[in-house]
């Protein structure tokens, strides 16, 4: 047992040492004449397909593919904006069994996605996963026999279990730095499309267009159920009722300090009177204790406070019932612009945001500042919060 947890402690890297010995081994091999060539074992052989002609040609070569992974291992706000490319996926192949794999503390929100045969979770939070779970993946991916993989993310890990998995036909994103010289041997076709020019799910598509696919205007095509609406007390007949309000981030420069946040849920009800207020944050102990304390500062309690009870699917319904979502910059957001909820946020000031902001006037953003020696998020108005709200609610 010790020296199994010894290699429990490797991460992706085991990986790439081991594939770069099987293609030294290949190199070898072809190298040597033909009639000594059966000394290698054939799994080396089948990891390294031999590489197919460009992009512009992968889906005319792959039109007939019965069984396709998209590969991506994200965390919410990637798997949402994901969304998009994967439903140009599902329309390029209607016939095949349409697989994808995200990080799987996120998994379930792909319940809401009724189109996508399979999902596959991966380890990637509260920690990595381990060399074992690693191999595991990379056995279930080979034993599956798809005909295609699809990574759009290009990151290392990513690419070296796309490139693992057997698949013949494999479409790669290729870093913006390039990647090691070896990343485009990985795959057999690639495309590269630059960051920070469009938002995230725009570029995905764009991506996909590279390839061959036919390009549709960016959707999402989620479900979500009544008994999922039902977990926060709430029924059909309250959409467009509430506000819901996801208070909290990840970390405190993020946020609006308790005082501002609940001077201006104080605001919102006085402006939208008839609006009541839902209020929802994670089962994490951080956000826990501040939905406490925020609470202690309410001269009047919200109608609704879901603290840590909701599940992501159930998160999607509430969000997608009101009138008005409001947050930092979290994975509510992303939520909301998946179900077409209207948003009011407030960013700190990070030099991606507008890849991952709706290029669209019903998500308005205030960007603050993060000023030295103060904890939380500054520079936010709840004036301008509250006339932002007022012009989202002019375009309903």
């Amino acid at each position: 047992m010790g020296a199994w947890n010894n290699l429990e402690r490797l991460n992706i890297w085991s990986l790439l040492r081991l594939a770069c010995r099987t293609v030294a081994l290949r190199w070898q091999w072809q190298a040597r004449p033909p009639n000594s060539r059966l000394w290698l074992p054939a799994f080396a052989l089948r990891c390294w397909p031999m590489s197919s002609a460009g992009a512009e040609t992968f889906y005319l070569r792959t039109r007939n593919a019965r069984k396709i992974m998209v590969l991506d291992l994200g965390f919410l706000g990637d798997t949402v904006h994901l969304l998009p490319a994967l439903w140009m996926v599902r329309q390029a192949w209607p016939q095949a069994e349409l697989h994808v794999a995200v990080s799987s503390h996120i998994a379930s929100i792909m319940n809401c996605v009724p189109w996508v045969n399979r999902t596959w979770g991966y380890m990637r939070y509260p920690r990595h996963a381990t060399l074992r779970e690693n191999w595991d993946m990379v056995a279930r991916l080979r034993r599956e026999k798809f005909d295609v993989v699809i990574n759009l993310n290009g990151s290392d890990r990513s690419s070296w279990l796309t490139f693992l998995s057997g698949a013949p036909e494999r479409l790669g994103r290729e870093p913006q730095d390039g990647g090691p010289w070896f990343w485009r041997r990985m795959f057999t076709a690639h495309v590269r499309h630059p960051t920070g020019s469009e938002t995230v799910l725009l570029q995905r598509c764009h991506c996909l267009a590279q390839a061959g696919l036919p390009f549709t205007r960016p959707e999402f095509h989620v479900e979500t159920r009544p008994t999922d609406l039902a977990a926060a007390e709430l029924t059909a007949a309250d959409a467009a009722t509430y506000f819901h309000i996801s208070p909290f981030t990840t970390a405190d420069h993020k946020e609006l300090s308790p005082a501002q946040l609940a001077g201006f849920l104080g605001a919102l009800r006085r402006r939208f009177p008839a609006k009541r207020l839902v209020l929802t944050c994670s089962p994490a102990a951080r956000e826990l204790e501040k939905m406490k304390q925020l609470l202690a500062l309410l001269p009047e309690k919200p109608w609704r406070v879901c603290a840590g009870s909701l599940n992501l699917e159930q998160l999607t319904a509430v969000i997608r019932h009101a009138a008005i979502h409001f947050s930092g910059d979290t994975g509510t957001l992303h939520l909301a612009v998946m179900t077409g909820t209207p948003a009011v946020t407030w960013f700190w000031p990070n030099p991606g945001l507008r890849q991952w902001i709706a290029e669209d006037d019903k998500y308005p953003v205030i960007v603050g500042a993060n000023t030295p020696g103060q904890a939380f998020l500054t520079g936010v108005a709840n004036d301008a919060l509250i006339a932002a709200a007022e012009s989202v609610m002019n375009l309903v």
